[in-house]
């Protein structure tokens, strides 16, 4: 189980946290369902993420309208997964003040590196300091066939 400590930050009557027992499972995953990377993401599988990542939840009173997680050794290295806006919430700023607490996050201020991958979101992610990555370097990834084979 990931060993971060909590934290919360408030904004025009939300609440950022990363308390994970705030945030709900089933309603994280009712979020990444409507999204096009998570569409056959399972609440088993969303959960033991959860339990291993920094999760962040933004709540307008007791209903979770934004949601992201950190995948990280808390040292070195950070990924950014699953950032999420919920559709009535985007173009408020929400996402900004997501992505700025989680660059804030007291925890990870010694990573020499933050990564992540969008689609759509490049924009966003610009204005917050994230960049290209360097092209000296070949993006690679091992994915498993359906079978597991």
């Amino acid at each position: 189980m990931m060993q971060d400590v909590p934290i919360t930050a408030q904004r025009d009557g939300l609440v950022l946290t990363t308390d994970r027992r705030r945030i709900d499972v089933g309603a994280a995953l009712a979020l990444l369902h409507a999204t096009y990377w998570a569409k056959a993401l399972t609440r088993d599988s969303l959960a033991l993420a959860m339990e291993h990542s920094i999760c962040f939840g933004i709540l307008d009173g007791e209903t979770l309208i934004g949601f992201a997680r950190i995948v990280t050794d808390l040292v070195t290295y950070a990924y950014w997964s699953d950032v999420v806006i919920a559709e009535p919430y985007r173009g408020r700023g929400i996402g900004m003040w997501l992505a700025r607490e989680m660059l804030g996050h007291p925890q990870l201020q010694t990573l020499r590196r933050v990564a992540l991958i969008t689609r759509d979101a490049a924009s966003l992610y610009a204005r917050v300091g994230f960049g290209e990555g360097s092209g000296a370097f070949t993006y690679m990834e091992y994915k498993r066939s359906p079978s597991g084979a």
